[in-house]
């Protein structure tokens, strides 16, 4: 009761304040909404033929990144390219608080899920520092799984997966040294396991992120580990 309670006030104070500020699409500025039909359209989708582990297009078989540094994780996805509107939207909600794209965000991811098949049971956002939480003020992979799980029947864990070790900012670093930035960077808790655990996060670019955080899942006992994210790099 509480919980739908403070949903439908929540509601009521950012249709105020649409309505007081109306919202303009992060990208292009239009009125009215903050990713408008035309931006998101724009997106470049990630379609196949994919690696079936990391997610990466593939030219041809096997897939040379996993056959030079194999994975954990039991397969991670991104919707479409980190790149033009889609970069300038995850920019806006991740680095300038438009966390008004959270619910936008995950309709994708949802649709996305919808066609594929991923067995889950539980969604788990990848966690932030909380030193780096705090000074960013949320957890944007938090706000994701959330609005995710607010559409689907599954469970959301956000305290059985812990960032122990503060890291240097992956976008600083090349992919061998983004694995030595998050090797045992993780810890999970004994809860997870038998469970089919769905991490979810913003950007994955070589997987380094997720796949260490699959290691600290997979340690604990969990079934499966996979990975979705918005977007990843070419």
């Amino acid at each position: 009761m509480l919980t739908r309670i403070s949903r439908q006030a929540h509601a009521l104070y950012r249709a105020i304040l649409d309505l007081l500020f109306p919202p303009r699409c992060v990208t292009c500025g239009r009125l009215g909404v903050w990713f408008c039909d035309a931006c998101q359209t724009s997106i470049q989708k990630i379609g196949a033929p994919i690696c079936p582990r990391c997610g990466r297009p593939l030219t041809h078989s096997p897939c040379p990144y996993c056959q030079r540094e194999p994975l954990h994780i039991d397969g991670t996805r991104a919707l479409a390219f980190f790149e033009d509107k889609m970069r300038e939207a995850i920019h806006a909600f991740k680095y300038n608080r438009r966390v008004e794209l959270a619910p936008i965000f995950a309709a994708q991811m949802d649709n996305y899920l919808r066609a594929q098949q991923i067995p889950f049971d539980v969604l788990m956002p990848v966690p932030l520092h909380p030193a780096r939480e705090k000074a960013r003020g949320y957890n944007q992979s938090l706000l994701l799984a959330r609005e995710l799980q607010a559409r689907r029947a599954v469970a959301l864990w956000d305290r059985d997966l812990m960032r122990v070790r503060a890291t240097q900012p992956q976008v600083e670093l090349d992919a061998a040294e983004r694995r030595d930035n998050v090797r045992d960077a993780f810890a999970a808790s004994a809860r997870v396991r038998g469970r089919q655990i769905l991490l979810i996060d913003d950007v994955c670019t070589t997987g380094a992120t997720m796949d260490a955080c699959s290691v600290a899942l997979k340690q604990q006992g969990a079934q499966s580990v996979w990975g979705l994210a918005l977007a990843r790099g070419r």
